[in-house]
């Protein structure tokens, strides 16, 4: 779905004006206002029409290409069961069980491996490595449960299915993918976004729209008020957005634009002629918030330009006690299944931590979790002995700290194991924001407001920041993932517990950023 912020995010203090506009004007220079719109002869806007709008139907580019990966499987599995028809025993095909076990598996697996995500569906080449390896793991669950389930699910031509499956599935991923990706060059999932505001507010959510959003291409336009604030320096170049005088009206420029959708993000909010936006409302045209707006698209509170207002007004932080009763069923049964599953793992690494250098092989640290309380986490031990005699420090990249046997560890995940325990001692959950030690807590919370907001859960093994940004030891890296943990904890539900630990399967297979 959303990557990470990068230094030049409007996270930070410093934006590089390039990230969104390919150039900037040479009369735009910095704290001058932009040329004004008339001077750039925009052609005039169209009186408006009376008719009211109907509002196209909308889809998701992720949404799109799950689509094609159903319709794709529905075709190819028949096709490539005929083919293989002769190797069944007998020659007779299996039961309708047994054969819709093998694709029902698949989109888990393709979403698992991040094949719906915004970096997959911008550059579905890069990606295509990975179908293969969510074709076989559907494969290989269906084999595997094939091999335990008694009939009509259990099948004795189960090795057939297994490899007609990885092939089938293979060629209908790519080919989902090769279409979507023509379809995207087409313009298929195109939004036309109008912005009403063309100032600080305005451009960083451009920049927010373009690195981040879920929708993959936005094509922007901004209306200038002036009791709304100065246009903004660097929408001053074309290749923006055109930017729009709104003496005509919001809904005569919506129509102009043909706007799919209108957000409001003005510097100043005094002012605003609401009575405008109504009637855009009413003629067809979907008006957001910008905070509200801007949250769903990318997948996290944009903590720059928070409006506490907006936390205010808005839903979520609320849960009830089913939601947490089968919060804590899930952490029970899912830590339970992969400590039994990663038994053999877990001790093959415990048996190497101690070999290597002969000290203890699990490391206990204070962290906080819910409400602010303190437990003591368990990790295998990766560092040498008294690594932190000095006092605690960020992890660092390439750390002289870490043992050879803990740099593999790490890399692999199979350091965060032991946390199972206290997932099962209920210290944590499997899944929520990820638990910090006291003392950066303490630090931490002094910069960064809200930040004390992130224990309104359980600490977490996995979490949405973790999915969605790679390891991080500085302030801006606690920034940027603080903003993922509130919109965690500000959008809680169990169906989202469920994504983020399928998602986690590719954090463990590609890791990126451990230290």
């Amino acid at each position: 779905m959303v990557g990470p912020s990068d230094p030049g995010s409007p996270d930070t203090e410093e934006r590089p004006p390039e990230t969104v506009c390919q150039a900037v004007m040479p009369e735009a220079e910095a704290g001058q206002a932009a040329p004004s719109p008339a001077a750039r002869n925009e052609p005039p806007l169209p009186p408006a029409a009376g008719s009211v709008r109907v509002s196209k139907p909308a889809i998701s580019p992720a949404a799109a290409l799950f689509a094609a990966d159903a319709a794709l499987v529905a075709l190819v599995w028949p096709v490539a069961l005929l083919v293989a028809r002769e190797a069944f025993p007998g020659g007779v095909l299996p039961g309708f069980a047994s054969l819709l076990l093998y694709p029902a598996g698949l989109p888990l697996f393709l979403y698992a491996l991040g094949l719906y995500r915004r970096d997959a569906l911008i550059e579905p080449a890069r990606a295509l490595r990975r179908v293969p390896v969510a074709a076989l793991l559907s494969g290989f669950a269906a084999y595997g449960a094939a091999a335990m389930l008694p009939p009509p699910v259990g099948t004795p031509g189960a090795s057939v299915l297994f490899f007609s499956a990885a092939l089938a599935f293979s060629a209908s991923g790519l080919l989902a993918r090769l279409l979507f990706s023509l379809a995207h060059r087409c313009g298929a999932f195109r939004r036309r976004v109008l912005v009403i505001g063309a100032g600080r507010r305005a451009w960083d959510m451009a920049w927010l729209l373009r690195n981040e959003g879920r929708t993959i291409a936005h094509e922007i336009a901004f209306v200038h008020e002036p009791r709304l604030g100065q246009v903004d320096p660097r929408l001053a170049d074309a290749q923006c957005g055109p930017v729009f005088e709104a003496a005509g009206g919001f809904l005569d420029i919506a129509r102009h634009w043909r706007a799919d959708l209108i957000v409001v993000a003005p510097d100043e909010r005094r002012g605003m002629p609401m009575l405008d936006l109504l009637s855009c409302r009413t003629a067809g045209f979907p008006v957001f918030e910008y905070h509200r707006f801007l949250e769903r698209e990318i997948g996290r509170l944009d903590l720059k330009r928070l409006d506490i207002g907006s936390l205010l007004y808005d839903e979520g932080f609320t849960y009830s006690i089913i939601d947490l009763a089968l919060k804590r069923l899930l952490d029970i049964i899912v830590s339970a299944a992969v400590l039994l599953i990663t038994a053999p793992f877990l001790a093959a690494a415990a048996v190497a931590v101690k070999l290597e250098d002969g000290g203890p092989v699990l490391y206990r640290q204070a962290r906080v979790t819910r409400g602010g309380r303190i437990f003591r986490i368990m990790k295998l031990r990766t560092m040498t002995v008294n690594a932190e005699a000095g006092g605690a420090v960020w992890a660092q990249k390439a750390d002289p700290r870490v043992t050879r046997v803990g740099r593999f560890l790490r890399r692999t995940r199979l350091d965060e194991l032991p946390q199972l325990i206290n997932v099962l001692r209920g210290e944590m959950s499997f899944v929520g924001p990820r638990p910090e030690r006291p003392e950066f807590t303490a630090a931490l919370a002094r910069e960064l407001p809200l930040y004390n907001e992130r224990h309104l859960m359980r600490a977490g093994l996995t979490g949405w920041a973790q999915v969605n940004y790679p390891y991080g030891a500085s302030l801006d890296d606690a920034r940027s993932k603080l903003s993922y943990d509130l919109y965690y904890v500000k959008n809680f539900s169990v169906l989202f517990d469920l994504l983020i630990i399928a998602q986690t399967l590719r954090v463990v297979l590609w890791p990126s950023g451990a230290r």
